[in-house]
């Protein structure tokens, strides 16, 4: 008997090559409307699928496949006897080949202007059916889903493969590719206010990188398939200089461009292990460039650098004084890239136009334990300065205001337990990561020197006690700004008015754990 392919793609690319592969290694063509249009204007010879099951087309193309004569010739197993039988009794032609991708279901949702009715019309079901049952059935069926697995799989075919394993793993790719197909309307039709009874979260393969954390752990980037416009991120850069991106460098990429965003003026952070050691905005790109290695030039070292802005000769020249591992921005000039390319080492990656950290409520916050995910709305709020409360006798001055704003926007950024202290615009100490608060504040100010006197402060949670905020004050901490709340509130209160201090309750905390 003749064997059969069935072809129904929405992806065409590669289909009139891989119809013509199959056709000459001796397969009869079975297809679907545009596919089969397509087949057609290139000379190669095809079947329609109305022909096989000798019923139209009905209800605007949704049912065409979904009829005996495909599942049947999909899931008989040729070695079942039965099966073998059931498909002579009923005249059902079995189906060894089937190449099938799916509607752009995340395509259409992605356009700002589409419909309810837009989006259901591009929910597949005839094709994740065909391609679930090919891929059950696949010790028999050859299932594909990718335009890139066509060669390969012509070159199986003509060597009497492909093997059981090479099946298998077909088989697996076919049955990611519609759950992430589900992931993504599920995402879309459910209330984004309401937690779900069972969730997937959907990712495409962006990159393989050499290994994860450590040399012992392997390590991918996955690009996230959402219901929603696409949001631009650190996979999506483009590189211009520069050895492989690891994996460490995409996370420390990530912390940077996310804590250079949202300010006016020309702002520069550098990132050591996802923390700014350095953040400044200043009228110029170089100027900040210089203040944010200031804040701690030691740390700096080996980190990432990120720019909100297009990078000048000038800031370049500063920063190829350093060593980095990655500097991201939103573009470089030509004077840039020959000034920094030269460092071999040092990735150069320049955003998309218009690329920014964008939230929306399907972007949660994933992470996983033991057995289990911990999934959280993205901190993302807007922190607005005129809602926060005075909490001392003292107001801050405008000068300390501004110095506030811009130390509360930073302490986002760091991981608690997070204390930051920052003078005119600029990073001047950065305490994180400690088991207790105080002991934060004991390495900001360490890090802040001589700078640490007539700095302000931001603590991401409440100050429990007061003796945090009173190390701060003996640096010479003038400003503060917290979230209160605490149960001994008034004592860190009077604490702050003793030594003549302005203190801002924000009611709202940024713990990042």
């Amino acid at each position: 008997m003749r064997k059969r392919a069935l072809l129904s793609v929405y992806d065409k690319r590669g289909i009139v090559e891989l119809g013509r592969g199959l056709i000459a290694l001796g397969y009869e063509l079975v297809s679907t409307g545009g596919t089969l249009a397509a087949l057609d204007l290139a000379g190669v010879p095809a079947t329609a699928v109305s022909n096989v099951t000798g019923f139209p087309e009905i209800l605007d193309g949704r049912v065409k496949t979904l009829h005996p004569r495909i599942h049947g010739g999909l899931l008989a197993r040729r070695g079942a006897p039965a099966h073998v039988d059931a498909l002579r009794e009923h005249d059902i032609a079995p189906i060894d080949v089937i190449a099938a991708n799916l509607y752009p279901f995340a395509a259409t949702i992605a356009r700002p202007d589409v419909t309810l009715g837009d989006a259901l019309e591009q929910i597949d079901i005839g094709g994740p059916a065909m391609i679930r049952a090919a891929a059950k059935n696949f010790p028999d069926v050859v299932v594909l889903t990718d335009p890139a697995d066509y060669d390969a799989a012509l070159d199986e075919l003509r060597d009497g493969g492909p093997s059981p394993e090479r099946r298998q793993a077909l088989a697996a790719r076919a049955f990611a590719h519609t759950a992430a197909y589900d992931a993504v309307v599920a995402e879309y039709l459910r209330d984004g206010c309401s937690w779900p009874q069972e969730i997937t979260f959907a990712g495409t393969l962006a990159r393989v990188v050499r290994y994860g954390e450590n040399p012992q752990q392997r390590g991918a980037a996955y690009r996230r398939l959402r219901a929603g416009q696409p949001v631009a991120g650190v996979l999506d850069a483009e590189q211009l200089a520069g050895k492989e991106l690891s994996f460490n460098n995409l996370l420390d990429a990530d912390a940077a461009w996310s804590a250079v965003q949202g300010f006016t003026q020309p702002a520069v952070a550098i990132v050591k292990h996802t923390i700014p050691c350095g953040l400044a905005e200043r009228e110029t790109l170089a100027n900040a460039f210089a203040e944010a290695l200031r804040g701690d030039p030691v740390s700096a070292f080996g980190g990432i650098v990120a720019l909100n802005r297009l990078v000048d000769g000038e800031t370049a020249r500063r920063m190829a004084e350093v060593f980095f591992e990655v500097v991201i921005a939103s573009g470089f000039s030509e004077e840039a890239i020959e000034r920094l390319g030269r460092k071999k080492a040092l990735r150069l990656l320049a955003m998309p136009a218009g690329a920014e950290s964008v939230t929306s409520p399907a972007d949660w916050d994933v992470r996983p334990i033991s057995g289990g995910l911990l999934v959280q709305t993205p901190d993302d709020g807007i922190d607005d300065p005129a809602t926060w409360t005075v909490a001392t006798e003292r107001r801050p001055d405008a000068r300390e205001l501004a110095d506030l704003v811009f130390a509360w926007r930073a302490v986002r950024h760091v991981k608690s337990n997070a204390i930051v202290l920052a003078r005119d615009g600029a990073l001047t100490g950065v305490g994180s990561g400690q088991p207790n608060r105080v002991e934060s504040v004991r390495i900001a100010v360490a890090k802040a020197g001589e700078r640490a006197a007539g700095s302000v402060l931001a603590s991401d949670a409440f100050f429990p006690f007061p003796d945090g905020l009173e190390a701060a004050l003996a640096a010479g901490v003038t400003a503060v700004v917290q979230p209160g709340g605490s149960v001994r509130d008034e004592a860190v209160i009077a604490a702050a008015n003793r030594a003549g201090a302005a203190m801002l309750f924000t009611g709202t905390r940024h713990f990042r754990h």
